[in-house]
């Protein structure tokens, strides 16, 4: 059997790219051509079937098979794919105010102007490096790893690289009886769409064979009875003789059902490769099952090559198997599937130990897919080494970008993403021009970065969706910039809805102070789950030591929280005059909950409030405050800045303190705006500056501080931290 193209085949130089490729093209010959008895495909001219010498049962009764004449002539191949994709065909683009532009320049009064292409390749938005990788990946049918956070388009990707992957490559696979072993069917493929034919025809022969036998059958014992009601004596004995003859034609007919082999991957209504999700598949579904028989003898047995079923990698055969979070793999799972990825075959046998399927392993089935993993960042501590070396060895790392600059090129295809949401979902109303708009600030908004988009799609679809549900609950034609707004309200996350109610219940308790001054007790922020700002107060106490004096924190912190509270404690002791080895300062993050607190964010939070308890100065409690503390006193870039600045908002503050580095990644909500100053800051001295209340005992801390720190704050030694790429806190 050859695994050359026969149709469109690709360019020269997609056979010169090494050993692999080739070896991978080549016909399998030696032992497993040996083994996979009967593998030649019935369209050979000779009409040769293999080495097969197994009497008639493994023969197909049908002589010769056409070729299929409905393939289409104008399937596209990757070589009319291009780099660049026109996202605006027909839809007039006024450059001149492009830059400025929400929309980018596109003159459309709603989506419903915009065109959506075809093919899912040019639908991807926001991904060129690993669209690229795709294309090269299906020219050279190469293996491909794409790590990176949910949402972001590896599902879309491997699905638009079977679409990509030649058609007429595509196989039926059979399996066969063996009349040697029956615990070792034999396994033959075809061309696809010839395997229903073959089956058609062995059952019509099966069927006609039966009929032989049952008329034959019924032709003795019409005998037999005859006979015995002509000898009166033995009629009992007739009887007896029928029914015997009876069960002997119903015992061997059940035997010639046996010869019908059983298509276990069917390839003949599919007009592109396949493409099989095998995310979190048991070891069964994913390398293929035998089921089990709880008849074994008798006669009433179901035949081993009847049971067999096919795994996720054999009906990816030539095409694409697509795992995602791939580290939640069994380790012996993992195995198995680089051995497939390695030979391009896996025969079938029973996954359960205690199954009679444990008893049957087929041939080898051949599995030749291009495997596309996926997964978190933490998806590679837990994935197989020799499975990711093997991935990396025969294809592409590629990591999946979360945001993207933000260009008027890139605002348009925003536009039409939200077209292809509207089209892919076929029951949401077209989104007007200001609806568009609204949803392109919102997408600036969950990037996080000043000038940037994210490129979390799938929530961003979700908000399209209750957006466009709105709109057709009422009804409308169109989906407005009102419905966007409604929809922002609703589709709000656990999270965000957890971090209101808090906000609200704090209010009822009194437990939220946004005015006056309080000593050691600061407005500290955080964010939960990903985007929703919540606020952490924090309070300090000085007490007498017992013994030498230590730091105390309580609250639930996590490893980095606790290592910020060591850096906290450095600084302190550099800039108090208070000898803290009589001294154990006490830390409490108030109402934490069970999640605790994970990351460095309240650094500064924790300094102000142990120099306010230190120093006896009151803290402005209408100030609240996010960044994280060098052990020289700067004030380094965090992430979330944004969500927590709205947080502080709806808590009722005024001020909020944020890094000076992050303060191009504000993007709050316009009614926020007049709500909160945001005060940018470098140095603990200017936080302290802003925080803290009492005019002659401020001013002297602040001016003792810088006396202390010499120039190392007028140099501004944050400015090189703004370059980092902060996470969430």
């Amino acid at each position: 059997m050859s695994k050359d193209t026969n149709v469109d085949d690709p360019p020269e130089d997609a056979s010169d790219d090494g050993p692999d490729n080739e070896q991978a093209r080549q016909p399998r010959d030696g032992a497993s051509e040996s083994k996979r008895q009967g593998e030649r495909s019935p369209l050979e001219e000779d009409g040769d079937r293999g080495d097969v010498d197994d009497g008639d049962e493994f023969d197909d009764p049908i002589d010769e098979f056409e070729p299929d004449s409905t393939e289409d002539d104008d399937i596209e191949t990757v070589d009319d794919l291009g780099s660049s994709v026109e996202v605006d065909p027909g839809v007039e683009v006024d450059e001149e105010i492009a830059e400025d532009d929400l929309l980018g320049g596109l003159k459309i009064d709603s989506t419903e102007d915009i065109e959506v292409p075809d093919r899912l390749v040019d639908q991807v938005i926001g991904q060129d490096e690993a669209r690229d990788i795709i294309i090269k990946a299906a020219k050279q049918r190469r293996h491909v790893m794409m790590i990176g956070s949910p949402g972001t388009g590896k599902s879309m990707l491997a699905k638009a690289m079977s679409q990509l992957l030649p058609q007429e490559d595509l196989q039926d696979v059979l399996v066969y009886h063996n009349p040697d072993d029956g615990n070792e069917p034999k396994v033959r493929t075809v061309p696809a769409g010839k395997g229903e034919q073959i089956i058609d025809a062995h059952k019509e022969e099966a069927r006609k064979r039966n009929q032989m036998r049952s008329i034959l059958m019924w032709i003795i014992i019409a005998i037999i009875i005859g006979y015995a009601i002509l000898s009166p004596a033995s009629i009992l004995l007739g009887i007896l003789a029928a029914g015997i003859v009876w069960l002997i034609f119903r015992y061997t007919n059940r035997g010639s059902d046996a010869m019908v082999p059983n298509m276990i991957v069917n390839n003949g209504d599919k007009r592109t490769a396949p493409f099989e999700d095998a995310t979190g598949a048991h070891a069964g579904a994913l390398l293929g099952d035998v089921r089990h028989d709880p008849f074994q003898s008798g006669g009433m047995e179901t035949p081993s090559h009847d049971r067999v079923e096919p795994g996720s990698i054999h009906q990816a055969n030539k095409g694409v198997l697509f795992v995602d979070e791939i580290n939640t793999l069994d380790v012996r799972t993992q195995q198995k599937l680089m051995t497939a990825i390695q030979e391009g075959e896996f025969s079938i046998t029973g996954q359960s130990e205690r199954s009679s399927g444990a008893m049957v392993q087929t041939e080898p089935v051949p599995c030749d897919f291009i495997m596309i993993a996926a997964g978190n960042l933490d998806a590679m501590e837990n994935m197989h080494p020799a499975l990711r070396n093997r991935i990396k060895g025969y294809g592409y790392e590629v990591y999946m970008e979360d945001t993207i600059e933000d260009t008027p090129e890139m605002r348009r295809k925003y536009a039409r993403f939200i077209a292809q949401e509207v089209e892919r979902d076929g029951r949401l109303p077209h989104f007007t021009a200001d609806a568009v708009e609204e949803l392109i600030l919102e997408a600036k908004r969950r990037s996080g970065r000043k000038n940037h988009l994210t490129l979390h799609f799938r929530t961003l679809g979700g908000l399209v969706r209750v957006a466009g549900d709105i709109a057709r609950s009422e009804d409308r034609e169109f989906t407005t910039r009102e419905d966007v707004l409604q929809a922002k309200g609703r589709s709000r996350s656990i999270e965000q809805q957890l971090a209101d109610d808090y906000i609200e219940r704090r209010k009822d308790y009194e437990l939220q102070v946004a005015e006056g001054g309080v000593e050691g007790r600061v407005n500290g922020l955080a964010v939960m789950g990903e985007d929703s700002g919540i606020m952490l107060p924090v309070m300090a106490e000085i007490a007498p030591a017992q013994g030498g004096g230590q730091v105390i924190a309580t609250g639930q912190l996590k490893e980095m929280a606790e290592e910020s509270v060591q850096n906290v404690s450095a600084i302190i002791k550099k800039f108090s005059d208070v000898d803290l080895s009589e001294k154990d300062i006490h830390i409490q993050f108030v109402q934490t909950g069970q999640q605790g607190v994970d990351g460095d964010s309240a650094s500064i939070t924790v300094a102000t409030a142990v120099i306010s308890a230190l120093e006896d100065i009151p803290v402005d409690q209408t100030v609240a405050m996010t960044g994280s503390l060098s052990v020289r006193g700067d004030v380094l870039p965090v992430g979330g800045v944004t969500h927590k600045i709205e947080a502080a908002a709806k808590a009722g503050c005024k001020k909020v303190i944020i890094p000076a580095a992050n303060e191009q990644d504000v993007m709050i909500e316009e009614e926020y705006e007049e709500m909160v100053e945001i005060i940018p800051c470098s140095n603990i001295s200017e936080v302290l500056d802003v925080a803290l209340m009492g005019e002659p005992k401020k001013d002297s801390l602040v001016d003792r501080l810088k006396s202390i720190t010499g120039s190392a704050f007028d140099q501004g030694t944050v400015g090189s931290a703004g370059g980092s790429n902060p996470s969430p806190q």
